[in-house]
């Protein structure tokens, strides 16, 4: 056996030490065509916003989950300069419950503020966050993007919470939520607006108000900030291997451990989808971020072939048909 010296390290001790909370976004972009097209600018345009809107001291953790090689050098120049602080490459896409317990794992901080690759960041989110954990009791999870029918799910701790409300806490029922951020909700996730609107036309907002922070009573899971032992008290046991899913469950996990699950009730976060809209795309520049890099604009006419009564059902069958063969899914 030979060595040759002592490790340099020895004996010596890092400076670093976590920040109180780790800001972890999940990537997932496999190629740069059809449904991914303008995938890589919406992601630049989220990991840009936590940069720039971002003030509290956070360490900014991001697991691709087996992206094309464009973004993935994306991201390890990031990690080179400082930008992001833990990468976390895998070479497959091993499913995002998979993903999650892998993230929720590593994030060092007390806290995580998770979200998909497609979320954008207005400045004060995180304090905005961190005030109603601050301030309400027994909190699992907040958002920064209220959306109307996720108060119908998960919510019996909130109910509890109001059952046994003491003189500190305030609660009503009303129509909080502008119409034009469900609006855009619906448009982002692939829904029609207008049916949208009109299946949650009967919704009332609940408000909790304590101390003088108001607080709406439901989250949505892609995008939150969470004690991370309380994630990792809810993950599932097993490894599914499903690429999605799950995500309900995991939020009636959080629910049945007793936890709240609330939002923010100015929107300090917002779901962009798989493109950055004309409106997404003045604010942004209004607030001095670039979104010119790869974006390509939507056209506003519909192909003639989805004129043709029922090509739209076809055409997605067919999508649907191609993907699985494309990514080697059963």
């Amino acid at each position: 056996m030979a060595r040759i010296g002592l490790n340099p390290a020895r004996g010596k001790m890092t400076s670093y030490s976590p920040a109180k909370v780790t800001v972890a976004v999940l990537t997932y972009i496999p190629h740069l065509e059809g449904y991914f097209q303008n995938r890589f600018s919406v992601l630049q345009l989220s990991l840009a916003s936590i940069v720039a809107n971002t003030v509290k001291p956070y360490d900014l953790l991001v697991f691709d989950n087996g992206s094309t090689s464009q973004v993935v050098d994306y991201l390890l120049d990031m990690h080179a300069n400082g930008t992001i602080r833990y990468l976390f490459l895998s070479k497959e896409n091993i499913g995002k419950i998979g993903a999650y317990n892998l993230l929720f794992n590593a994030a060092p901080g007390e806290y995580v503020a998770y979200a998909d690759d497609d979320v954008f960041y207005y400045p004060g989110w995180l304090e905005a966050h961190m005030k109603i954990i601050e301030t309400f009791p027994n909190v699992g999870m907040v958002s920064g993007s209220p959306v109307r029918d996720a108060s119908d799910r998960a919510s019996n701790s909130v109910k509890k919470l109001i059952d046994n409300s003491d003189s500190s806490l305030k609660f009503s029922y009303e129509r909080r939520i502008p119409d034009d951020w469900e609006s855009d909700w619906a448009i982002s996730v692939g829904r029609d607006p207008e049916k949208h609107m009109e299946a949650t036309r009967d919704f009332q907002d609940l408000i909790l108000e304590r101390n003088g922070v108001e607080a709406f009573g439901s989250a949505s899971h892609f995008q939150f900030l969470s004690p991370k032992e309380v994630m990792l008290d809810a993950m599932p046991d097993l490894w599914s291997g499903r690429l999605m899913g799950q995500m309900n469950e995991q939020d009636q996990a959080v629910d049945n451990l007793g936890f709240l699950r609330l939002s923010t009730v100015g929107r300090y976060c917002r779901h962009l989808g798989n493109t950055i809209g004309p409106d997404m795309l003045q604010e942004a520049q209004e607030l001095g971020l670039d979104v010119g890099i790869g974006h390509r604009n939507i056209r506003s006419k519909k192909h003639w072939l989805l004129t043709i009564p029922g090509g739209g059902r076809i055409l997605r069958r067919v999508y649907d048909f191609l993907f699985k063969i494309l990514h080697n899914i059963e």
